[in-house]
């Protein structure tokens, strides 16, 4: 068997980097900067007042206090947008508001609260020092700098920035195309009745809401235990996505219709050391990476967090891939297989104050439990060296 470890570098290789494309900003959110963003203008691109007010010198308030007030002549009003703006003669002061340009002569705002709130006179109630609420020009972002490096995850701020600094597209890693086939002819989509040895169809939603959790698209398709069925639904469209990952099918029953399919066809297919997700499989067919997953549901997720979830990751450019990692005490004893990495869904809490959490077990070890991840928040991770852990025991605990 091979280890978890090399399985996974195994499809981290098989998908690489995604290829980078440009987007309006609108459709970059949650995908990762292929490139530096250099500003275009300085921000603020000029000095500007950080406060409703009056622009003026500070010599000229120098002496201001509420009981001996200065009083200037008001000469202009100087909005947010004003492009010509007049010079402040000494001894006089313009109304200003937050975010218009500093005039030629000023040196300081007075904040309107400190004054009187004239129109044609004003009284200043305090003194200011120069420099007073102003935002002076690129002491946020320089004209020419770094305002994005690439790799940078595109959230609210970073995108806001790109069009502060005069950008309305970006160079991004492209979001991957998904084909996500689940296999098995015992499979029925709801709401159709079910027949006795039946069940209804789950592995492609979950793989599908992961996937385009991720930010990647994902498209959804069945297929019977048939490999000429298999291949006539997907080989004509493998050409379309840039990974396909099929669910089922992979084991060593009589009708593993992936594994049939594919087998010798650029696809290897091989144990990994873990539990559960064991029967395993990837390559390229007609060169589209293709990775093959088991098909019990547990198996499925487990398999996604632990293989495909770093490897898609990666490709659109994520510098942190993995989930996070703590210790935690067992509030009960487990079992593991011997030569195997056991993931076990578990509930991860922590009591204020303490420094290392706890972490209890979330239905058995068996594979068609998925109920029970639905009340697991982490994967409790007992090494392939371990075969007993017993309660109070510290483990690794992945956080979901």
């Amino acid at each position: 068997m091979v280890s978890v470890d090399e399985y996974r570098a195994e499809i981290v290789s098989l998908l690489g980097t995604a290829p980078t494309v440009s987007l309006p900003l609108a459709e970059c959110a949650g995908l990762v900067l292929a490139e530096d963003v250099l500003a275009g203008v300085s921000l603020p691109p000029f000095d500007n007042s950080a406060m409703d007010g009056y622009a003026v010198r500070a010599a000229d308030v120098a002496g201001a206090s509420a009981e001996h007030p200065v009083e200037l002549p008001v000469g202009e009003d100087i909005p947010a947008g004003r492009v010509e703006v007049p010079e402040l003669p000494p001894g006089t002061a313009h109304r200003i508001m937050t975010g218009a340009p500093l005039p030629p002569g000023a040196d300081s705002v007075v904040m309107v609260e400190r004054t009187d709130g004239g129109t044609e006179r004003v009284r200043v109630f305090e003194a200011v020092p120069p420099g007073n609420h102003l935002r002076r020009v690129g002491e946020d972002v320089a004209k020419g700098s770094v305002a994005l490096p690439a790799g940078t995850v595109l959230g609210p701020a970073q995108l806001g920035l790109a069009s502060a600094v005069g950008l309305d597209r970006l160079t991004v890693r492209r979001p991957l195309k998904v084909l996500v086939v689940s296999t098995g002819t015992e499979l029925v989509l709801p709401p159709e009745p079910l027949k006795h040895g039946q069940i209804y169809e789950s592995n492609s939603t979950m793989l599908a809401a992961a996937i385009r959790g991720l930010g990647c698209e994902a498209e959804v398709a069945m297929s019977i235990d048939d490999v000429a069925l298999f291949r006539d639904n997907v080989e004509p469209r493998i050409g379309e996505f840039d990974l396909v990952v099929t669910s089922g099918g992979v084991s060593a029953g009589a009708y593993e219709v992936v594994k049939d399919a594919l087998d010798g066809a650029g696809v290897r297919f091989q144990k990994v050391a873990m539990q559960p997700g064991g029967p395993q499989g990837n390559g390229r067919w007609h060169g589209v990476p293709v990775v093959t997953l088991p098909g019990n549901p547990v198996s499925v997720l487990v398999s996604f967090e632990v293989f495909l979830r770093p490897a898609l990751l990666t490709a659109l450019g994520h510098e942190k891939v993995d989930r996070h990692r703590v210790r935690a005490r067992l509030t009960e004893g487990l079992k593991s297989p011997a030569g195997r990495r056991q993931f076990r869904r578990g509930y991860y809490w922590q009591h204020e104050g303490e420094v290392t959490g706890e972490v209890g077990p979330r239905g058995g070890p068996g594979s068609h439990l998925l109920a029970a991840f639905t009340q697991a928040n982490c994967l409790i991770v007992l090494p392939e060296d371990v075969t007993e852990a017993p309660e109070g025991t510290e483990v690794d605990v992945l956080l979901l």
